[in-house]
């Protein structure tokens, strides 16, 4: 670890759980993100400054001035630029040594295993019920771990899914139509979108570190409005 490192990342060395094994470990790790926008633009800048040496963006939208109430990472004036890319440059100047792979396209059934393929862990923020169901199965099948968020007005839900446990459609059958809403059908506070963000990063470390417990076969919903954080077995 040189010494520019050591100074960047001592607030996680100085963490007894982390330590400087930990960092070094996030330093080798792989993570996809999967969407930049309120969610995956917030988790993958936390990736990015906790020293997660890999990251894959997957998204084929562009910046849209409606966004910026809740994606900060991006410009008034870049607005219609794809914002996989644009978040890619914010990543690089938040932490040059980060390594970025900028996939332009939407994620589906034909792609999705090749996306997956090589990373440790899988961040969801698509703002879609058909995408999340499609990244937690191909997951389940190939023993990757994923967290799965999605916010609307001051609620939003996470749940992390290992290999044999717990799914997003065990909990929300595709019929049901019981998930989230997509924000752009009905709406957010930005404060949600950060909440759900933090938590999906910090399953992901927790998890790319080995540290216990995790989110699994469990389902956290919180509603800023009133206050409320809950987490319900699943």
């Amino acid at each position: 670890m040189t010494e520019d490192n050591r100074i960047r990342y001592s607030r996680l060395i100085s963490i007894e759980e982390i330590g400087k094994e930990g960092v070094e470990l996030l330093n080798k790790s792989t993570v996809l993100v999967a969407g930049c926008g309120a969610l995956g633009s917030m988790a993958a800048m936390q990736l990015a400054a906790s020293g997660v040496g890999y990251l894959r963006l997957v998204d084929f939208d562009t910046i849209d001035l409606s966004n910026l109430q809740r994606q900060l990472f991006f410009k008034t004036d870049e607005t219609g630029r794809p914002k996989a890319s644009t978040l890619a440059e914010r990543i690089r100047e938040l932490n040059p040594e980060v390594r970025v792979e900028v996939i332009g396209e939407m994620l589906n059934k034909d792609n999705v295993r090749q996306l997956i393929a090589g990373c440790d862990f899988v961040v969801e923020a698509t703002d879609n019920a058909s995408s999340m169901m499609l990244i937690d199965s191909v997951c389940n099948e190939v023993g990757v771990r994923c967290v799965l968020a999605g916010v609307s007005g001051f609620t939003g839900q996470v749940m992390t899914c290992l290999r044999g446990g717990r799914r997003y459609a065990d909990v929300f059958p595709v019929a049901s139509g019981s998930g989230i809403l997509p924000c752009s059908l009905t709406g957010v506070i930005g404060p949600a979108a950060t909440v759900a963000a933090s938590i999906e990063v910090a399953e992901a470390l927790k998890s790319l570190l080995g540290l216990t417990p995790l989110l699994s076969d469990s389902l956290l919903l919180f509603d800023l409005l009133n206050l409320q954080f809950d987490i319900l077995s699943t």
